[in-house]
């Protein structure tokens, strides 16, 4: 299997570890220091494979897990919560992994072992020094968190943040990344997402409604503009067959505001959807109703 491939060095390093260790045990020299060394480096090479494999295990974990659930899909909602949810563990998990395997090797060497019973003796306020500096660190990190469990976001969710369109493309402890629809990322701090408001598109389904708004003369035929609206949406592959409305919404003095509201499976559909609806209607009245289309008027009374 593919995976086993991944284990090779961490047990390369923890075969490496017990034959220092036996070594130090077995050996009878006359310098004590140098197995002592000896066994010190196996110590640390141990603590070091073991957390390598621990790691690998995970992301092999993370791995059959992704496979069962495929964001891919048109109906993948319950695929990018759990995709949210486990990479923001992931990192979780390797970071105290990480930790702990720093601290073990440390403890290891004597001198580290005797600062670390001191700083202990003041972790009060050493504790209150910390808090206070990284207190905008420790407050990202618990809305990376709460992202996990509120889920307000997912990957893969199409939001609107600072009047950016875009899609969430990494979600991470401390700051999520949006995809624009430009290919710029937009990088947001994990406080932002229950700081200010934002607007998700995809929070319970991808599916979405598309507005297109057309600015006509009075003497426009609404019923005209209703057919034409189910014909093309009849003949495009970007509408879902759910939602085809046409509505006059406004009456300006210079014109009347007429609003297609249409349905799609996605944002990125009904983008599409939007700007081949408006593109056919303007050449529908362009062609059939020329005198309806938007002007301005102006009255000269003349004088006798």
């Amino acid at each position: 299997m593919w995976y086993i491939k991944k284990f090779i060095i961490p047990f390369l390093i923890l075969f490496s570890a017990l034959f220092l260790k036996y070594i130090s045990k077995r050996l009878e020299l006359v310098n004590q220091e140098f197995l002592e060394s000896v066994d010190m480096v196996g110590s640390v090479l141990l603590i070091v494979s073991m957390a390598w494999s621990l790691i690998i295990t995970l992301r092999i974990i993370k791995f059959i897990f992704f496979e069962k659930y495929d964001t891919s899909k048109e109906n993948n909602l319950r695929s990018r919560k759990f995709h949210t949810q486990f990479n923001i563990l992931e990192r979780i998990i390797i970071f105290l992994i990480i930790l702990i395997a720093i601290g073990l090797v440390l403890m290891l060497f004597e001198d580290v072992r005797r600062i670390g019973i001191s700083v202990f003796a003041s972790a009060g306020v050493m504790g209150i020094i910390i808090g206070l500096a990284a207190q905008r660190i420790i407050a990202a990190v618990l809305a990376g968190l709460q992202i996990a469990i509120t889920q307000p976001i997912r990957i893969d969710d199409v939001v609107i943040i600072e009047n950016e369109w875009g899609k969430i493309e990494e979600i991470a402890l401390t700051y999520v990344v949006v995809n624009i629809w430009d290919k710029r990322r937009l990088i947001v701090p994990s406080t932002y997402f229950f700081e200010k408001p934002f607007q998700n598109w995809t929070r319970t389904t991808s599916e979405i409604l598309g507005t297109v708004f057309i600015y006509t003369d009075y003497h426009v035929s609404f019923d005209a503009l209703r057919k034409e609206l189910t014909r093309l949406l009849e003949i495009s592959p970007l509408w879902d067959k759910k939602v085809n409305v046409l509505q006059v919404t406004d009456a300006k003095p210079n014109s009347v505001e007429v609003r297609a509201l249409v349905s799609a499976k996605d944002s990125s559909t009904a983008w599409d959807l939007r700007v081949y609806i408006r593109e056919k209607m303007i050449e529908f009245l362009q062609k059939n109703y020329p005198e309806s289309l938007p002007k301005t008027r102006i009255l000269v009374e003349g004088k006798h």
